[in-house]
């Protein structure tokens, strides 16, 4: 009887609300949702069809009357209605019969340089889509948390925090932020830069699953020991008719992936150069650690270590990150009341 009737006031959650992915951390019981940020809904009416995994395979393939979209655009929303239905969704999910009767508070991380008027948004959705108190917390500290860093210690800890619509860099020490940056460059421009190349070089049209696709299974950021190839099917956009052809790993990182992957770089960079001297001495052993979907393009974490000259080490569940940060700091009101963004 105790642990229901804990588990009924132990209902809060937090919330990933990403641009390629939402993920929902529910107290005590860990990551219980992660879907695609994707909803399909029927034109004019805005009825909501699918959500998440089911919305994401209409992509591209659905009929005039449903439209397929993406809520979230380089980490802030884009729309405003649908990201609501979407949560609505998302807590709907998550919560039991028992646990609806009693609305839940939400930590929801948001980028490092995201607006007032953008903070206004996210809290609203979430408050309109069932939260009774709406927290925001920033991603490279949710992330730094979930990837267990010691944030709280006066010594520097480094994170970059690669997701599908932003890059956040940022040294935390004592439980703040000490300097940061973030960047409006992310997993969305890697498959955009995919897509243009490939129209660009082969007049050949490819969706965005297509090119994530590629990113996946093709997609590096350093040299590769064995340079991988695959086959693209796409239509020539001079013949107008389904075609075959082959990519290499080493076309792609060098003239696809080569500029978005820099731009990284140089935010890691300016982050640094920008850090305290004390805080520097401490990176020069303890590295950073990456994050987010991003991290997971092979050889990113040895192009960082190469132009920084520091260790770089991949969090075992990069894509979990920022998720189980927010959900972490539930147990702890007092520093989330500290730490959260006002909204």
């Amino acid at each position: 009887m105790w642990n229901k009737i804990k588990a009924f006031f132990n209902n809060d959650i937090g919330i990933d609300l990403g641009t390629a992915n939402t993920l929902v951390y529910a107290r005590e019981r860990g990551i219980v949702l992660r879907e695609p940020s994707v909803v399909a809904i029927q034109e004019g009416t805005k009825r909501v069809l699918a959500v998440g995994e089911d919305a994401k395979r209409m992509l591209g393939r659905t009929p005039g009357n449903i439209i397929a979209v993406r809520p979230m655009k380089q980490g802030v929303i884009a729309d405003p209605d649908i990201t609501q239905k979407m949560l609505e969704k998302c807590i709907s999910k998550v919560n039991s019969h028992s646990h609806k009767l009693r609305k839940p508070r939400a930590v929801i991380a948001v980028p490092g340089d995201i607006s007032q008027v953008e903070k206004t948004a996210v809290k609203e959705a979430a408050l309109h889509a069932g939260a009774r108190q709406v927290f925001m917390i920033e991603e490279p500290m949710a992330a730094a948390i979930g990837v267990g860093l010691p944030v709280s210690e006066p010594a520097g800890s480094m994170i970059v925090d690669i997701g599908g619509g932003t890059t956040d860099v940022a040294i935390i020490s004592l439980s703040g932020i000490v300097y940061s940056r973030s960047v409006r460059v992310g997993g969305d421009e890697m498959d955009s830069a995919i897509m243009n190349h490939m129209r660009t070089r082969y007049n050949l049209l490819i969706g965005e699953r297509t090119a994530e696709d590629i990113k996946i299974k093709i997609g590096s950021a350093y040299k590769l020991e064995q340079e991988l190839a695959l086959e693209v099917k796409g239509r020539d956009l001079v013949r107008g008719r389904p075609v075959t052809l082959e990519v290499s790993s080493q076309e792609i990182r060098e003239e696809a992936l080569n500029d978005v992957v820099q731009k990284i770089v140089d935010t890691v960079d300016i982050v640094l150069n920008n850090a305290p001297a004390e805080l520097s001495a401490d990176l020069v052993d303890r590295g950073m650690t990456l994050a987010g979907g991003g991290a997971l393009l092979t050889g990113i974490d040895r192009r960082i270590s190469e132009a920084t000259q520091l260790p770089v080490f991949v969090a075992d569940d990069p894509l979990s990150a920022v998720a189980e940060g927010a959900g972490r700091v539930l147990d702890e009101l007092e520093w989330l009341s500290r730490a959260s963004v006002p909204g």
